[in-house]
């Protein structure tokens, strides 16, 4: 097996400090390896350990020597054992090792659709991810992940209902969607939709997830101070599309999470929609709508700009089809591994 062999690399790489390799002192947190992709995360037991760097290199190097032509990524994280916060009543997100929220300043930016296809990088690049979709004002998982008629069931467990969610391409999926028709959507408000959500973040069963990403509704208030009162959020992602009137409200996205009552770090900005390239002119670019709009506000305030999504027409195709494009377009995933990737460094590393 893939991971046997990656643990018997990792076997020969020793902590100077120690003197023993870095399986037996039990550094290695998670390995995976799929479709040419080998991810290791390492702990050491150390805050700060001085030769973190050098076994992180030492560790990519034997890698690409044991794995050719396969995309090595290897993170560290450091101080011990991760900590996870004290579970809320009899909650299920124990498990969860890192919860990313995917939020924009308005909607019609393409936040769900870069919420799937970065689920599909993750899960290609090894994680273990759920999807949790709390947009109470268009639930639009099922659709992505062509499970639109699925009807949770409920199972006990040690006394307690657990409710089961959706499972699509090795992805959890739970959705307020499964429970409100399509017409409904937009009558849910204020304690009914809370209620609601919070069922579902507490009695959904997760198992064991390294990423849960939060499909959040569109724009800010109560619903996201909900949401965000119920999970420890690890990081936000907000998404945007180059317009300035677009990036006007990404201002507002990044000031709730930078609220000293929220205080939770934004990994940076995703710019979807950036540019057109028709299939027949492929060295073209039409920026519709406009250019580098997030980009530039990315810039000027301090936050990292994780990447551009060009618009393809098989993202859209995906969507609408249930499958979305990064499982099936290498360009496509290409984009979105790359976000993934820095998305990963940041929370990891943090953590």
């Amino acid at each position: 097996m893939m991971e046997e062999k990656i643990k018997q690399v990792l076997s020969t790489v020793v902590h100077p400090e120690t003197g023993k390799d870095i399986v037996a002192s039990g550094f290695i947190e998670h390995t995976a390896a799929a479709d040419g992709k080998v991810t290791v995360v390492l702990r050491f037991a150390k805050t700060r350990d001085p030769f973190a760097v050098k076994i992180k290199n030492q560790v990519e190097e034997q890698l690409r020597a044991a794995f050719p032509g396969s995309d090595v990524l290897v993170v560290v994280k450091e101080g011990g054992a991760a900590p996870r916060p004290e579970p809320k009543l009899n909650t299920s997100t124990g498990g969860i090792a890192h919860v990313i929220a995917v939020a924009s300043g308005k909607g019609g930016v393409g936040k769900s659709t870069v919420t799937a296809n970065l689920a599909v990088a993750l899960r290609n690049m090894g994680f273990r991810v759920g999807i949790l979709d709390a947009d109470i004002y268009g639930p639009s998982q099922p659709k992505m992940f062509g499970v639109e008629g699925y009807m949770p069931e409920a199972v006990q467990e040690e006394g307690t209902d657990r409710i089961l969610p959706a499972e699509a391409m090795d992805i959890r999926l739970m959705s307020i969607g499964f429970f409100i028709k399509p017409t409904d959507a937009l009558l849910w408000r204020g304690a009914m939709a809370v209620s609601a959500l919070k069922q579902m973040i507490h009695q959904t069963r997760w198992g064991t997830l390294d990423f849960l990403l939060a499909d959040l509704p569109p724009g800010t208030g109560d619903v996201h101070l909900s949401i965000i009162g119920e999970l420890k959020i690890d990081a936000a992602v907000i998404v945007s599309t180059p317009q300035q009137v677009a990036v006007a409200d990404v201002a507002r996205g990044v000031e709730m999470f930078r609220n000293e009552n929220v205080r939770i770090p934004v990994a940076g900005i995703v710019e979807n929609m950036a540019w057109f390239t028709p299939a027949e002119l492929p060295e073209n670019r039409y920026y519709l709508f406009g250019r580098g709009g997030a980009r530039e506000y990315a810039e000027r305030n301090g936050v990292d700009f994780l990447g551009e999504i060009p618009i393809v027409q098989s993202i859209m195709e995906g969507s609408d089809a249930g499958l979305p494009a990064a499982a099936t377009h290498p360009l496509v995933e290409e984009r979105y591994r790359d976000i993934a990737r820095r998305i990963v460094e940041k929370v990891m590393k943090a953590g």
